[in-house]
């Protein structure tokens, strides 16, 4: 197997877990799930979901970006909501992060996220 290699930044949130950031094999980025906690102070940015969407996208970026990657070369997003009648918002803001031709995408609804946040995305990229 290829050398796997952490991926951390201080620009992200630090792990509230046993897990890294995201796990670099070969040109595969594997990214762990980010929720909408602020880095500097680790609390969530707002109880507004918008507000939520626009952290996870902003922590995403910084661990793409210590990958050495952006948001345009993840190929699979993973985004875990507590209510799905939210999915319109996450579109929309989603398009303000992400010009075609978009990553492959699933969008699970799930009872709960850790802290209580009401969004969690993963996702895979090839640098």
């Amino acid at each position: 197997m290829a050398e796997k290699i952490i991926i951390a930044t201080a620009k992200a949130p630090q792990a509230i877990g046993t897990y890294s950031q995201a796990v670099k094999v070969g040109s595969t980025v594997y990214l762990s799930g980010q929720i909408p906690l602020v880095a500097e102070t680790m609390e969530i940015v707002s109880d507004e979901f918008e507000a939520q969407v626009v952290q996870v996208f902003e922590n995403l970026t910084a661990v793409c970006e210590a990958a050495g990657g952006s948001l345009s070369d993840i190929v699979k997003l993973n985004i875990f909501m507590a209510d799905l009648s939210n999915f319109a918002t996450v579109n929309e803001v989603m398009g303000r992060y992400f010009e075609q031709p978009y990553p492959a995408r699933a969008a699970i609804g799930v009872k709960q996220l850790p802290k209580d946040s009401q969004v969690e995305m993963d996702g895979v990229m090839e640098i």
